[in-house]
């Protein structure tokens, strides 16, 4: 297969975006691009923040979570899914299976955020939780699909599922056109890939800028090298971020898809969030805070008008203390 064709075989097309679009609006309404007044100050450029910390999970996984749900069960039946997770993908996996009548099982590490935790639980999920990292957690889920017939939804490889945060894509490019550049964390890469296809389709001028853990940068090293790398660990604040294997066809798409990769301390991260909280009044977790790291250390990204995806706000209590504390 040509690299062409297979970034057009893993990348969403606008036509799968636009009915995620259809789909998702009948259970979820589009998210505030909010302009960031100190950010903006700060840099000398317009600067605003996409605010998936609005959807129900206060997470952007539920758009992808939901559609692949609903599209696989036009399918099949299903009579349970099941999903690894650091956290925001398996609470959305809850809510979507919830919502659709699905039994879900999520699989977590053992030192999984609390707060996310939480979330799944009160979604009604069955939580097995043993693992050491995200990694070990998904070689369990496979296994445990396997035995028990479960649908896996993983969204690092679902067909699916980009279609969905691919939306946030349109949302952006409908709520302000002369955006130049798009910053987007990248854990799974699911999210870029889908935020990407729908704005290069749209306007191909626009920047997409993704932004990984210094202590996570598998794709990092992929992007660059052209050859999918995995690390040994992936230990960073930003559980979101937090993957160490990759998976060869998402690193051509993202190879064609992403215009640069940036990579962002634990600290910057850190101080990101309180940036964030103190000088917008948004409070975002780690991942959904390492964009604005990203843009306040590397100034020559940007452009004119830029715009932040602010994907989460399910923050520990801890790393917010961390966060705000004096320094």
């Amino acid at each position: 297969m040509s690299t062409h064709a297979a970034v057009q075989e893993i990348q969403p097309q606008l036509s799968a975006i636009h009915d995620a679009r259809k789909f998702l609006a009948g259970y979820l309404t589009p998210t505030r691009l909010m302009a960031a007044p100190s950010l903006s100050r700060a840099t000398d450029r317009r600067v605003y923040l996409k605010l998936e910390t609005d959807l129900p999970t206060a997470s952007f996984k539920v758009r992808g979570a939901l559609y692949a749900l609903a599209r696989n069960l036009q399918k099949a039946p299903i009579r349970e899914v099941v999903a690894s997770s650091t956290g925001n993908h398996g609470a959305a996996v809850a809510y979507a299976a919830n919502l659709l009548g699905v039994k879900a099982t999520i699989y977590l590490p053992e030192n999984c955020n609390p707060v996310k935790r939480e979330r799944i639980a009160s979604l009604g999920a069955t939580i097995v939780q043993r693992s050491k990292d995200i990694t070990d957690a998904f070689e369990e889920v496979v296994h445990y699909a396997h035995e028990h017939g479960a649908y896996l939804l993983n969204d690092a490889t679902d067909h699916d599922l980009p279609a969905g945060p691919g939306t946030i894509g349109c949302e952006i490019l409908e709520q302000l056109p002369s955006a130049s550049t798009i910053f987007v964390p990248m854990g799974d890469t699911a999210l870029i890939r889908g935020i990407a296809a729908a704005a290069k389709q749209i306007s191909p001028a626009v920047r997409i800028v993704g932004v990984q853990s210094e202590q996570a940068p598998a794709y990092y090293l992929s992007w660059k090298q052209g050859e999918a790398i995995c690390t040994d660990t992936c230990d960073t604040i930003a559980d979101g971020l937090s993957t160490r294997t990759t998976v060869p066809a998402n690193v051509i798409a993202i190879r064609h898809l992403v215009d640069d990769v940036l990579l962002v301390s634990d600290q910057q991260m850190l101080d990101a969030i309180s940036r964030l909280l103190f000088d917008e009044q948004v409070l975002a977790e780690p991942s959904g805070a390492a964009t604005t790291a990203a843009m306040l250390h590397h100034e020559s990204q940007g452009g004119e008008n830029v715009v932040l995806v602010v994907t989460g706000a399910n923050i520990s209590r801890e790393v917010l203390q961390r966060a705000i504390a004096p320094r």
